[in-house]
């Protein structure tokens, strides 16, 4: 099989869609199939690695977030290179203008298309102050998705949500985890020195963009409250984004590392203790697996990879979506109960390992062969492209 994956971002950048697309090309190629890239020109001049064939199309950073960016080419120049390199199925990553021209450009070439949820858009209407845009872009998605052979997210109930908003042939497709990589094993007492805390002292931790879309005035709130009653805590935040100054004045006595490198990831985990997480903008969200692979105790949102993956108060620390109070209060009682993180992180580890990047690899096998017989056995003349 030939795959084009379509996205607007590839490792080594570090996100989650990245992160996502690297594992599942990995595993891919140890299956033999052949895989082609389509994505905005990297900052770094340079190709893919390991991919067969590579289109760079022109890019543009999104204004006042200039980490994200677009990819802007006409479906002419997609076209080309599909007549060159024709796939067998394309992964549309993105629903952006590089998506909509590849989607265009597939569509005349009569090719089979499965796109992947990978944003919640519409969320992110309300968190940057545009929220009459949110109905609008639930319906250019809609005719989006529709005009693809299948679309896949990644728990059941992103599913059902959009099964309900009138998008049809909607598939699960988790995401694995490297138990390897993430480990309590790279716990370093060299790394907590540096952030000068003892052995026993306990450490809060968050991973991820710092933006307005990730809930940041809670994770505030919530380290101020748990320092209320834990003066001793430490906390650490792993990552970057426009909000940075901002939440640095908020928390002056927070440790702030930037990005840091996937090598060094794995260490700023499993030197921590707790994992504090009040997004409720992913469609999954990595990074609560790789803490819980990491045999943190998380607090999150009972959302997304939470939902799926902690029973709360055996392997994690869920509440009701949007109830702060909530959030803040379970947060602090759990700070408060060394023995009771602890455990918690132990049975986190055993639930991650669970979600296996190889089994959900063949998964994505399966769909991509479902979308290809369905496509084959439709005709053009009776196939449905819009809503």
């Amino acid at each position: 099989m030939r795959l084009c994956i379509v996205s607007e971002t590839w490792s080594p950048e570090i996100n989650g869609v990245a992160h996502t697309l690297s594992r599942l090309h990995q595993e891919l190629s140890r299956q033999g199939v052949c895989v082609d890239v389509i994505r905005p020109k990297p900052r770094v001049e340079g190709k893919a690695p390991d991919v067969q064939h590579e289109l760079q199309v022109n890019r543009l950073a999104v204004p006042g977030y200039t980490e994200v960016q677009v990819g802007l080419t006409r479906p002419s120049t997609l076209s080309r290179f599909w007549r060159q390199h024709r796939p067998d199925v394309i992964y549309l990553a993105t629903q952006g203008p590089l998506g909509w021209a590849a989607r265009h450009a597939a569509l005349q070439l009569n090719i089979p298309l499965v796109a992947g949820w990978h944003t919640n858009f519409d969320h992110y209407c309300h968190d940057y102050g545009v929220p009459w845009l949110a109905s609008a872009t639930r319906r250019y998605l809609r005719y989006f998705h529709n005009g693809c052979e299948l679309t896949l997210v990644p728990t059941q109930l992103q599913a059902e949500t959009l099964s309900q908003q009138g998008i049809r042939n909607v598939h699960v497709m988790s995401r694995g985890i490297e138990g390897e990589r993430f480990s309590p094993t790279y716990r370093d007492t060299g790394l907590r020195q540096q952030w000068g805390v003892s052995a026993h002292q306990p450490v809060a931790l968050y991973v991820g963009r710092l933006a307005l879309e990730k809930n940041l005035t809670l994770l505030q709130e919530t380290l101020q409250a748990m320092r209320e009653v834990r003066p001793d805590m430490a906390q650490v935040i792993v990552g970057d984004g426009p909000a940075r100054a901002q939440l640095e004045k908020a928390l002056p006595e927070a440790h702030f590392t930037g990005f840091v490198e996937k090598h060094e990831l794995a260490r700023h985990y499993a030197s921590a203790d707790l994992f504090v997480f009040p997004s409720l903008s992913e469609t999954w969200g990595n990074v609560v697996a790789e803490a819980m692979a990491s045999g943190l105790a998380v607090v999150a949102y009972r959302h997304a990879a939470s939902a799926e993956l902690i029973q709360n108060g055996h392997n994690g620390i869920t509440v009701t979506p949007d109830d702060s109070e909530a959030f803040r209060q379970a947060a602090v009682e759990l700070c408060q109960h060394p023995a009771d993180y602890a455990r918690i992180g132990r049975v986190a580890r055993l639930r991650a390992l669970e979600q296996s990047w190889s089994g959900i690899a063949d998964q994505f096998m399966q769909y991509l062969n479902q979308a290809q017989e369905a496509h084959h056995a439709s005709t053009p003349a009776c196939r449905i492209r819009s809503s």
